[in-house]
């Protein structure tokens, strides 16, 4: 089975939680035992799975980022977003998680994140559930 979710981002650099509609997809499936592949089809757009509860991580982890890899540099790519593309290369654009129960087999505090290097934009998630 795979699906689509649609991210609407609202910033340059942005964390989204897509963890409840990745759960859906994988609810809606019917899957008990399995594997879910999130997959980010954009060269400036990423997946992380990182801490959900304390909202402050995010917000650490986006300004890190943006002072290790500025949005203006010294940087030859014309369309004026290598930081975005240098950003979603260290990020990637997808993760694997496992389903048992038919829930995401997620740490207690782990969350799924859509990440944004080059908002505000609509975008897309692609989800890919396998039995087994």
């Amino acid at each position: 089975m795979i699906k689509s979710i649609n991210v609407k981002t609202r910033s340059r650099t942005e964390f989204v939680n897509i963890t409840s509609e990745v759960q859906a997809i994988v609810t809606e499936s019917g899957t008990d035992s399995g594997v879910c592949y999130i997959y980010v089809p954009h060269t400036t757009a990423g997946v992380t799975i990182n801490e959900g509860a304390d909202p402050s991580v995010v917000t650490d982890i986006v300004s890190s980022l943006n002072k290790l890899i500025p949005h203006k540099a010294n940087y030859l790519h014309m369309e004026g977003n290598s930081e975005a593309h240098i950003k979603t290369s260290l990020v990637g654009a997808s993760e694997c998680v496992i389903i048992e129960g038919g829930k995401l087999f997620l740490g207690t505090w782990q969350a799924i994140f859509f990440c944004e290097f080059d908002g505000a934009r609509n975008r897309k998630v692609t989800v890919k559930v396998m039995e087994g």
